[in-house]
């Protein structure tokens, strides 16, 4: 019998999903067991240097201190699970207290420097911080007077060491016993929780995301990987320590590999970046783009001799193009990387390579990292959409956090059944497994039933020829649900840009609909410590001046 043969099917559009492959293995030990490795290979290589006051430890001298301090934790009663605080700006010893507490098993709880004493005294009761290391004071606030305020309020809080105090010296300058040390070095795996990092929640309390040693070690290694890392490199590390940026991006990728850290200074201070890589011959340099923009934006620019520069990350927040491109012509840094992450997933999930082009590392933030998994889903359906459709960015590997400390409900909130982390972030992926995350479900910005994704108009905007640095927020409006707003700063010298001269600039150029109706010149924007641009709080601000409710 003959039948007829209807065409078969056309397949369907490739899922957005990517997994990294690798022909590098993943590391199976624990920071401190790593550390000594790379002090073996590498003993008289530079470890650490602290550019404004000129101190330096070689790995061997490193190794020593950390493990010195390590023996002083051991005195004082830590032991393996134990909480201790760390408050202090970036400072050799923050390092040597990171080092020394992933050496006894001791979870290290990063506490931001611009904490007060309200969010002070709920981590330290959260994590159940035993000792507390912390510097005196950092620009305006004293930390020995808010630690004194917020002490009978912490029942678990037994020992506070302030740094360049006699209690500092001893903690930190025991005789080694390597014995006493191997057989604790002995009781950890590469398992156990080692680092607790409190995110910046925009509402209600931050929480608590807890990390262990094959997390952090892992995604420090191969984001130096990518990057090209060898113990001939010297890494400015200009973001926070408290962060996953300074601490695992940047300490850890450069232990891991034999490489320097380099600290600029204590907080962001352009010149002195730029300084320490002059100085010292970086050949990485490290920040969000509001750094790199105030580097570009040094009336003395032309002045530095950043000629070693070879590399760097930019990440944090969404890079904007200009700025990229600076990087790479004025910097030096050809082989600059943009890496996109949070601090749940240890944090990078995606990176861009070093051969990656300009096109790709201006328009996308890389692809999958090694060993790891990405796809982009529905939010209602939770399935995975088509490659170049807009969805959430999941990620799932070794890098995803153990939980929220003591707060398994919000654990479930983030990470389903199947270990997918869900970050909140809309992103597309391109058929090549190029990812361009297009901004937070949160910010999406939906005007008269059109969805608008901030970040296109906020690229646009950068085009014009006096605006430094752009946001695009939503405002309510009774006729379309949502209007934008742009908030602008200028580059200097500029005459003032008014809302009717912004949207002639925009006219024909982007759909009507993206052209933002309001727009407001600004000195800074709201921002988190971290770089990120505080756009809940730029809303509120914006209903109030406009009068809207």
């Amino acid at each position: 019998m003959h039948t007829e043969h209807a065409e078969p099917a056309a397949p369907p559009a490739r899922p957005s999903y990517s997994s990294g492959t690798s022909d590098v293995p993943l590391i199976g030990e624990t920071i401190g067991t790593n550390l000594l490795r790379t002090a073996e290979r590498f003993p008289e290589r530079d470890a650490l240097v602290e550019f404004a006051t000129g101190r330096r430890w070689t790995y061997r001298e490193f190794v020593a201190d950390v493990d010195a301090l390590a023996v002083g934790l051991l005195e004082s009663g830590l032991e393996k699970g134990d909480r201790i605080g760390v408050w202090a700006p970036n400072r050799a010893e923050w390092t040597l207290v990171q080092y020394a507490a992933a050496r006894i098993g001791a979870i290290l709880v990063n506490i931001n420097p611009s904490y007060r004493v309200h969010e002070l005294e709920y981590v330290l009761n959260q994590s159940g911080t035993r000792m507390l290391v912390a510097a005196r004071r950092f620009k305006s606030s004293d930390y020995v007077d808010m630690v004194e305020r917020v002490r009978p309020g912490c029942s678990s809080l037994e020992r506070v060491v302030f740094l360049d105090g006699p209690e500092w010296a001893e903690l930190s300058r025991h005789r080694v016993d390597p014995a006493r040390l191997r057989r604790v070095a002995e009781g950890l795996s590469a398992d156990d929780p080692i680092n607790i990092q409190y995110t910046s929640g925009t509402t209600g309390f931050p929480k608590g995301a807890t990390l262990s040693h094959h997390n952090i070690l892992n995604n420090g290694f191969f984001v130096g990987e990518l990057c090209g890392y060898t113990e001939r490199d010297r890494v400015a590390i200009v973001p926070p320590f408290y962060h996953c940026f300074g601490m695992v991006m940047g300490n850890l990728a450069c232990t891991s590999h034999g490489a320097a850290m380099v600290i600029p200074s204590e907080g962001f201070d352009a010149s002195a970046a730029l300084a320490a890589v002059q100085a010292e011959s970086c050949t990485s340099l490290y920040g969000v783009p509001t750094m790199f923009i105030a580097e570009l934006d040094l009336p003395d620019f032309a002045n530095y001799e950043l000629s070693s520069l070879r590399t760097g990350i930019m990440a944090g927040s969404p890079c904007p193009v200009e700025v990229m491109k600076q990087v790479i012509e004025r910097m030096g840094m050809s082989e600059v990387a943009i890496c996109y992450g949070m601090t749940e997933t240890s944090p990078v999930s995606v990176q861009t390579r070093a051969d990656d082009s300009l096109e790709r590392r201006v328009s996308t933030v890389g692809r999958v990292g090694p060993h790891l998994e990405i796809k982009i889903v529905d939010p209602e359906t939770g399935l995975t959409v088509p490659c170049g459709e807009s969805g959430e960015l999941c990620t799932r590997g070794y890098s995803v956090m153990l939980g929220y400390w003591n707060e398994p409900d919000r654990t479930a909130e983030v990470i389903d059944s199947a270990r997918w982390m869900h970050t909140g972030d809309l992103a597309v992926m391109d058929e090549y497994g190029y990812v361009s995350v297009t901004g937070r479900i949160k910010d999406m910005i939906i005007r008269g039933g059109e969805n608008i994704y901030p970040r296109e108009v906020e690229e646009f905007l950068y085009t014009h020829p006096d605006i430094l640095d752009a946001q695009v927020i939503g405002v309510p409006d009774e006729r379309y649900g949502e209007e934008l707003m742009a908030w602008v700063r200028l580059r200097e010298g500029a005459e003032e840009l008014t809302a009717e001269a912004l949207r002639e600039f925009c006219a024909g150029e982007l759909a009507h609909y993206k052209i933002p109706r309001y727009a407001r010149v600004v000195d800074e924007f709201p921002m988190t410590v971290t770089g990120k641009v505080r756009k809940v709080e730029m809303r509120e601000r914006a209903k109030e001046m406009l009068g809207i409710g």
